[in-house]
């Protein structure tokens, strides 16, 4: 596996979300689109050299047994950002989950449009990655594929409270209820080693992408994506015969 990484608690949603400072930024369009992002900083490079890059296109190559993975959410979010890339939901101290016997608590959750990891070829209108980081600064995504369909209650409660203005933030009282109920009952899961879908693309991600997908409406997609004008979604990478357990 490509070099293991340390992240410090503090500044993890800005190391995910956000490029160095006084760098050139990166985007999803443009001269400064996902096809340039190794271009842009030095810092950056592994997003084209990286041989374990997310997003995939989830093909399972083991079919075994993998443990359950523990859910432990029971503190509330307190604030939904537009950071201009994402809308992100913080989350308070205090929830998380268990993979392993090793936990990793709950950080943000954050959302892309279209889906960013594709199932066996088949991409999702919205996905929303769950990210999570343990005592030793590893991390571990939980991400929930969305499919067109009813009105989504959860949804519907973060997005009356948008921020449509960039580097904006508004107050989100969601309860741990409605944190885990943006998730599907099933949470049988495929698991992979990856990276971050944004720069500077940091390895030795532990991915676990659910295979469920919860309902969204067609309404709901359109508010979602009329906040940007355009997807945020990085392109598939090479899985590079990576093993990917379901």
């Amino acid at each position: 596996m490509n070099k293991i990484f340390t992240i410090s608690l503090i500044t993890i949603s800005t190391i995910i979300l956000t490029s160095c400072a006084g760098k050139k930024h990166w985007s999803y369009k443009g001269e400064t689109s996902a096809k340039n992002w190794h271009k842009l900083n030095e810092d950056f490079k592994i997003c084209k050299s990286g041989k374990f890059q997310s997003p995939i296109n989830i093909i399972p190559t083991k079919d075994i047994y993998i443990k359950p993975i523990i859910f432990n959410y029971n503190t509330q979010s307190n604030k939904l950002i537009n950071n201009g890339h994402t809308l992100q939901v913080n989350i308070q101290k205090g929830s998380k989950i268990s993979i392993n016997q090793k936990d990793y608590e709950l950080k943000q959750f954050h959302f892309h449009t279209p889906s960013e990891n594709n199932i066996n070829s088949k991409s999702f209108p919205l996905e929303a990655h769950y990210v999570h980081t343990s005592k030793d600064g590893k991390l571990a995504v939980v991400a929930i594929m969305f499919k067109e369909g009813d009105e989504n209650k959860t949804l519907k409660k973060i997005f009356s409270k948008l921020p449509l203005k960039i580097n904006s933030t508004t107050s989100l009282k969601l309860s741990s209820s409605d944190i885990r109920d943006l998730m599907p009952r099933n949470r049988e899961y495929y698991k992979f080693m990856g990276s971050l879908t944004t720069p500077p693309c940091t390895q030795g991600v532990k991915w676990n992408v659910l295979k469920t997908p919860v309902s969204i409406s067609k309404e709901q997609i359109k508010q979602f994506f009329d906040v940007f004008g355009h997807s945020n979604n990085r392109i598939i990478q090479h899985s590079n015969n990576r093993i990917i357990y379901k």
